[in-house]
């Protein structure tokens, strides 16, 4: 089946998606002129990799936690050469991209979360250095059945990330139709298999979390990760985790301001606009609130000033001002 496994050629970027296309990684690599190359990558990760892919690296460094513009300018002045390879989830690509980005190399992605980090354009850069561009990785390596070997709870927070890729880029003024129908078959396949538990197919979160990081490299975003990017940088909570509790909320405050959009996501969903925050509590695991991350409830009013300086906010139609952003995040508390 074609959705299983394919070849996407998409510009100057090539996307190999297939169970098992881990194992070929050190040749498709080389075949691709990926020789000599910078190994970003986690001791988790690097576990399940294939011999080659360390042995043919002319150095390997392990991203430690953190946020991508600290540990990327942690990693900087070591991480050398025009070629660099991440392995690894969100934070690790997004490492590579920030560096490559200073440094003007390319990136090759092997996802093993569904951050979507490998399929966007979207990254911060090292803390103190500027770039006169992002960087989108040129070569991606996707292989399902390592995209999904978190802990389901963990890996329904990740999808529930990946989602949001998909729903925002529905109703921003970048909204196109290439994006929106890669958001709605993405959005039933995550729909599908969260239904489906953990005897799950890989393939079906796999795919549908490319397809929703490629709407939201084409489309951009808005309130949602406005909101959930500032809480994250401002409070020091887990990104999966924070955009799982944050989604039936901004999907509910967007069903007014985008009706159009909210009805087809739900239509994917398998609910109706009037059920779309329930649906996707269900997805995610159930109910979860803020506080549960161990975030201090006195830096609110910080992380809503971070939202109201965001340019993306008024991506939104009809932009909340402070108030609503406020009771939003006191909501999810």
């Amino acid at each position: 089946m074609q959705e299983r496994e394919f070849i996407w050629r998409d510009g100057e970027r090539l996307i190999r998606f297939a169970a098992g296309a881990l194992a070929t990684a050190p040749d498709l690599l080389s075949e691709h002129g990926w020789t000599g190359y910078q190994l970003l990558t986690t001791e988790r990760a690097l576990a399940t990799a294939p011999a080659g892919l360390a042995g043919n690296a002319a150095a390997v460094h392990h991203v430690p936690p953190g946020p991508v513009n600290e540990v990327s300018a942690e990693l900087f002045d070591a991480v050398a050469g025009e070629g660099l390879v991440a392995f690894g989830g969100g934070r690790v690509i997004d490492a590579a991209k920030a560096i490559a980005a200073v440094r003007v190399a390319r990136v090759a992605a092997i996802p093993t979360t569904l951050s979507g980090a490998e399929m966007t354009t979207i990254h911060r850069l090292p803390e103190g250095k500027q770039a006169g561009g992002l960087v989108r990785p040129a070569l991606v390596i996707a292989d399902p059945d390592q995209m999904v070997t978190l802990p389901e709870d963990r890996l329904r927070a990740s999808a529930m990330n990946a989602l949001a890729h998909g729903a925002e880029p529905l109703y921003t003024p970048f909204s196109n139709p290439v994006a929106t129908r890669a958001t709605l078959r993405g959005a039933a396949l995550i729909a599908e298999s969260l239904d489906e538990g953990p005897g799950r197919e890989s393939w079906k979160l796999g795919l549908g979390s490319v397809l929703c990081a490629y709407a939201l490299d084409s489309g951009l975003f808005a309130l949602h990760h406005v909101v959930c990017q500032s809480l994250v940088r401002t409070l020091r909570i887990p990104h999966a985790e924070t955009n799982a509790t944050m989604l039936p909320r901004t999907m509910e405050a967007m069903r007014r301001r985008a009706p159009e959009a909210i009805d087809v996501l739900a239509a994917a969903l398998g609910t109706d606009p009037e059920g779309i925050a329930a649906r996707i509590e269900a997805l995610g695991g159930g109910p979860r609130r803020l506080s549960d991350y161990g975030a201090d409830e006195g830096r609110i009013e910080a992380a809503v000033e971070a939202m109201l300086a965001r340019k993306e906010l008024g991506f939104t139609p009809d932009p909340p001002d402070a108030a609503e952003l406020r009771a939003l995040v006191e909501s999810a508390w």
